[in-house]
C-alpha cells in the first residue's frame, strides 16, 4: 500500500460505494462492530463541543442508529441521555448489540411503535440541550414514516442544535452533519474511523454489491445483449469472450466472425471470407444497432482496423481488446479498453512502468477516451479521474484466453453499470475465477476452466483469496 494514498478518492461518496468500502474493510478484518464503535466515539467528540448536560439521541433500527447508541454509551456520564428508537421491525445485528449494551448503562431508553408513543416524550425534547439525528443516514429512501416522521417534526420545533449522523434524515433541520470516512453530503464534517487504505483503492467483494439485482419478473434480454466482433486469423478468442459475457449475466450474445465454432448458447452471425473487411460493415453495423454493448478485437488480426473504427463510431458502449487496440484508437460514446502491457504501449506509444505507483499514473494519464483496464500481476483500472487496483488472479492465468474472457465479462457488466465500475468488477471476478480454477487444475488450467466459476464469484458473493 506504500505510495498509494494519492489514489484515494475525495469528495462526496455515494451510499452504494460506501457500503462497498465498508464490506471490503470488514473482509480485511475490520468488523462492522469495530467501525461502529469508532464512528460513535468520533460522534461524541463533536457532541461534546456543545458542552451539553442533557442529550437526546433519535435512533433508527439500522447501523446509523447503532452509531447513535454507541455515542449514548460514551455519554453516560452526562446528567441525562435519552435514546428514542423504533420498537417495531428487526434491528441490524450490530445495532441490536449496541441496544443490548445500553441496557447496562444509566441511559433512558424509549422504544416507540407509532406517533402516539412519542407524545409522552415531549418533556424529553423540551429538556434536551442537544438532539442527535441517527435515524436513517445512508439507508434513507422515500418518505419518512411514523414514528420517525413525528420525531422529525418535534426535533424541528426544538430550539436546540441538531447534529445529524452521516446524512440528515429527510425533512430534519441539522445544524451540523458528521460523516464517517468520507462526506455523504456537501458541507459535512468528516471524521476518520480507521478504514484501511486497501478497502478503497483495491477491488474487493464489497464491489459486487453494486451489481443490480435481476427483477423477479425479468424477461428474456433483461440481462443485456452483447455483440462480439472478432476472429479471422484466430478462431477461438471471440468465442471465449462470448462465453465470458454469457457467464457474467448477459442474456443474449451474438458473435460476428468469419470463423464458426458450433456453440449452441451463442447466436452466430456468419461473415463470409477469412478476414473481417469493409464488405461486412453493413451486416456488422446492423448488429451494433441492436446490441447494448459491443466487444471487439479478439482474434481479429491487424487488417481490420477500419472496421473497428466504424464499429466504434456507431456503438453506444464498447469494449476494445487485443487487435482493436491500435492507433488511431477506437472510441465509442462510452468505452472500456482492456490492454496488456504490450497493447498499452501500442495504444499510447510508451511501455507502462513496472513499479505500481508510476504504472497507475501512466494509466490514469492515458485514460482520456474511456476507461482503461491494464492487465498484469496487479491490474490497474482508471477512467482518467479515479484509479483502482485489482490483486486477484494467479500466475496460472498466463494461459491464452483469460484476457478474452475478461473482455467478455466486462461487456456483460457494462450493460448495466458505468464503465469504470464494470471494469473493476470484471477484473476482480475474473481473477477470482482464475484462482478457483487453478486450485483444481494448477498451471495446466485453461481459460475455459474458469467459466463455471464466474457466476459463483459474481452472483454468489465469493470470499477473497
Amino acid at each position: 500500500m506504500e505510495g498509494m494514498r494519492e489514489f484515494l478518492e475525495t469528495g462526496v461518496i455515494s451510499a452504494g460505494r460506501m457500503r462497498a468500502v465498508e464490506e471490503n474493510a470488514a473482509l480485511l478484518g475490520l468488523s462492522s462492530l469495530r467501525m461502529m464503535e469508532s464512528a460513535g466515539r468520533a460522534l461524541v467528540d463533536t457532541i461534546l463541543t456543545y458542552n451539553p448536560s442533557r442529550v437526546l439521541i433519535l435512533c433508527g433500527k439500522g447501523n446509523n442508529g447503532g452509531d447513535g447508541m454507541v455515542a449514548a454509551r460514551y455519554l453516560q456520564h452526562l446528567d441525562a441521555v435519552d435514546v428514542v428508537y423504533p420498537d417495531s421491525g428487526q434491528m441490524t445485528p450490530e445495532a441490536a448489540v449496541q441496544a443490548s449494551l445500553l441496557g447496562h448503562c444509566p441511559v433512558a431508553l424509549h422504544p416507540v411503535r407509532c406517533a402516539a408513543d412519542v407524545e409522552p416524550l415531549l418533556r424529553v425534547f423540551d429538556e434536551a440541550d442537544l438532539i442527535v439525528d441517527a435515524m436513517l443516514g445512508t439507508g434513507a429512501s422515500g418518505a419518512v414514516r411514523e414514528p420517525l416522521a413525528t420525531l422529525v417534526a418535534l426535533a424541528n420545533k426544538s430550539p436546540v442544535p441538531v447534529v445529524a449522523v452521516d446524512i440528515p434524515t429527510p425533512g430534519i433541520r441539522a445544524a451540523r452533519i458528521v460523516s464517517f470516512h468520507r462526506p455523504k453530503v456537501e458541507g459535512a464534517d468528516v471524521v476518520d474511523i480507521g478504514i484501511p487504505l486497501e478497502a478503497e483503492v483495491c477491488t474487493g467483494p464489497g464491489d459486487l454489491a453494486l451489481l443490480p439485482a435481476r427483477a423477479p419478473g425479468a424477461h428474456k434480454g433483461a440481462g443485456g445483449e452483447v455483440l462480439v466482433v472478432g476472429g479471422g486469423p484466430y478462431q477461438g478468442a471471440p468465442y471465449i469472450a462470448a462465453m465470458g459475457a454469457l457467464r457474467a449475466g448477459a442474456d443474449i450474445v451474438r458473435i460476428a466472425s468469419p470463423a464458426y465454432i458450433p456453440m449452441p448458447d451463442l447466436i452466430y452471425e456468419r461473415l463470409e471470407g477469412d478476414v473481417i473487411t469493409n464488405d461486412h460493415l453493413e451486416t456488422i453495423l446492423g448488429l451494433v444497432g441492436r446490441a447494448d454493448v459491443v466487444v471487439c478485437g479478439m482474434g481479429l488480426g491487424r487488417a481490420s482496423h477500419d472496421v473497428v473504427l466504424a464499429v466504434a463510431e456507431a456503438a453506444e458502449k464498447a469494449v476494445f481488446d487485443a487487435d482493436a487496440l491500435a492507433r488511431p484508437l477506437p472510441a465509442a460514446k462510452e468505452t472500456i479498453y482492456t490492454p496488456h502491457a504490450g497493447e498499452f504501449a501500442r495504444m499510447t506509444g510508451a511501455e507502462p512502468p513496472v513499479d505500481l505507483v508510476p504504472r497507475a499514473r501512466s494509466v490514469k494519464a492515458a485514460a482520456t477516451a474511456g476507461t482503461i483496464l491494464l492487465k498484469g500481476p496487479v491490474d490497474v483500472v482508471s477512467d482518467g479521474k479515479r484509479v483502482r487496483f485489482n490483486r486477484t488472479g494467479t500466475p496460472a492465468m498466463t494461459t491464452g484466453g483469460t484476457g478474452d474472457l475478461l473482455a467478455g465479462m466486462a461487456g456483460a457488466l457494462f450493460c448495466h453499470l458505468p464503465a469504470f465500475e464494470a471494469a473493476c468488477i470484471a477484473a476482480y471476478a475474473n481473477g477470482r475465477a482464475g484462482m478457483r480454477a487453478a486450485e483444481e487444475r494448477g498451471c495446466g488450467m485453461l481459460a475455459t476452466d474458469m467459466l463455471d466459476f464466474i457466476p459463483r464469484e459474481l452472483f454468489g458473493r465469493g470470499t477473497p483469496g
